[in-house]
């Protein structure tokens, strides 16, 4: 099973090789250099010097073991060294290889994420702040300009993070709402579709929330006359999907900060909670 949990645990599985190859690597080398010490009687830069020209398969210059007692010594620090290094090189190797597939996975993921924005996203941000009567109480931290450090984004997350959500029932366009999501059913299913969806937890849940809230309104024949109990079903629905979508627009434009300041830029020039936004710069 594939999955931001799985793929971390593999990588932290990795780095957990990698230190356990690198202590008992230097263990190992130190232990043979004391060795190497007594039986051929060289000093400690010299043996440490022979141990490790040895254990990664260097090959020897001008220090070698000359007794009998040295030569067999040398001979089991290869079967024994040799094969820990090696073991420390394709760890690491590995741990960098999977480090890297991290890093274009989530290129990808983000790939996705932009273009869920753009097709759905930022228009149903628009529409569910609209029906949100207290949503002055976070619109000032919603505000974000291209001076925000990665701690201010942090800040305002915790911040949003404690706020009560809501939408009125009453004042929600459902046939309009349907019309749009329906209209953009094919591709909603095609996000879900994409691999890389799982990597994310905070927007495979926003995803899935917007696909149940389609499915729903897709199977009413008349969403103009539903009564009251239906609508406030609905209601939660929207209400759910709204405030997923505020914490991962902004974990979004968090990213778009850091790696793509020219989309950042435009994002910011048509921030739904700002009305002064425009596309045009002035």
């Amino acid at each position: 099973m594939s999955g931001k949990g799985g793929v971390r645990k593999k990588t932290d599985h990795l780095l957990v090789r990698v230190r356990f190859f690198v202590v008992a690597l230097a263990l190992l080398i130190l232990a043979w250099s004391l060795a190497f010490m007594v039986v051929e009687k060289r000093n400690f830069i010299d043996s440490m010097y022979f141990t490790f020209v040895t254990v990664t398969t260097v090959g020897y210059g001008d220090i070698h073991p000359e007794s009998t007692a040295g030569k067999l010594m040398a001979i089991v620090m290869i079967l024994t060294g040799t094969g820990m290094f090696g073991g420390l090189v394709a760890s690491m190797t590995e741990m960098f290889l999977s480090r890297r597939e991290r890093r274009v996975r989530r290129e990808k993921l983000n790939m996705v994420i932009g273009a869920f924005f753009s097709e759905v996203g930022t228009t149903l941000l628009v529409s569910f702040s609209d029906l949100d009567s207290r949503v002055e109480q976070i619109k000032r931290d919603l505000i974000v300009n291209g001076d925000w450090t990665d701690a201010q984004f942090s800040s305002v997350a915790e911040r949003i993070r404690g706020y009560h959500y809501q939408v009125d029932a009453a004042r929600i366009d459902f046939e309009h709402l349907r019309a749009f999501l329906t209209q953009r059913r094919e591709f909603l299913l095609r996000l879900l579709e994409n691999p890389t969806l799982m990597e994310h937890e905070l927007f495979t849940d926003l995803l899935l929330a917007v696909f149940h809230l389609t499915e729903e309104l897709a199977h009413r024949r008349k969403v103009t006359e539903l009564p009251p109990t239906d609508q406030a079903h609905l209601a939660g629905d929207v209400q759910r999907i709204y405030g997923l979508l505020v914490h991962q627009w902004l974990d979004y434009l968090h990213y778009l900060k850091t790696n793509y300041p020219y989309l950042f830029s435009l994002a910011i020039r048509t921030n739904p909670f700002d009305e002064k936004a425009s596309a045009i710069v002035t």
